[in-house]
């Protein structure tokens, strides 16, 4: 399980960006994000690390009013430009029934920042979980030692490190968040 840090566009009574990534999948509004009822509400995890995310996964709130999530995307990238909503679009969710959970193949689209957002119009964003799986990217490794100029021997302990990693990661919760 990766680390990341949770925030959003604005904040309803309590309900802080952080409930969407606590591992819990309950879905009734005390364990779920809620926004105000902005324009362009935005909720967006910092993975801490570049990855390529292969997918994610959303769980709606059950308790009411799960159309508020019609027409939101998910995007993921490594900007922070505009909150991190102009990155790249992963895929757009059409419904996601009640109660319910959905993934979101991503195609392994490689960034820093998953955001959430509704476009074009002022609504309340509220999450339940949201978990992300994906690899790290190695590339990101390899501009690191470049630009650290590690010695040989360090390379290959490093990149035995790396492939413990991700071995130990492809066994089932590789980004879960």
């Amino acid at each position: 399980m990766l680390n990341g840090v949770a925030t959003q566009s604005s904040l309803y009574e309590n309900r802080d960006a952080s409930d969407a990534i606590d591992g819990k999948r309950n879905t009734h509004y005390e364990s779920c994000t809620h926004t105000l009822k902005d324009r362009n509400p935005w909720w967006r995890v910092d993975l801490l690390n570049v990855y390529r995310i292969t997918d994610v996964t959303l769980t709606n709130r059950g308790d009411c009013c799960p159309e508020r999530l019609d027409g939101a995307e998910i995007r993921i990238g490594n900007s922070l430009e505009n909150s991190g909503i102009n990155n790249p679009r992963c895929a757009v969710i059409s419904h996601i029934p009640a109660g319910e959970s959905h993934t979101f193949q991503c195609n392994e689209m490689e960034g820093r920042y998953v955001v959430v957002v509704i476009p074009g119009r002022s609504e309340w964003l509220t999450l339940c979980e949201l978990e992300v799986h994906g690899i790290p990217a190695v590339s990101h490794v390899y501009q690191t030692w470049s630009t650290t100029q590690r010695k040989s021997s360090q390379l290959d302990t490093t990149m035995g490190n790396i492939g413990i990693n991700m071995d130990q990661h492809s066994c089932g919760s590789l980004a879960t968040l």
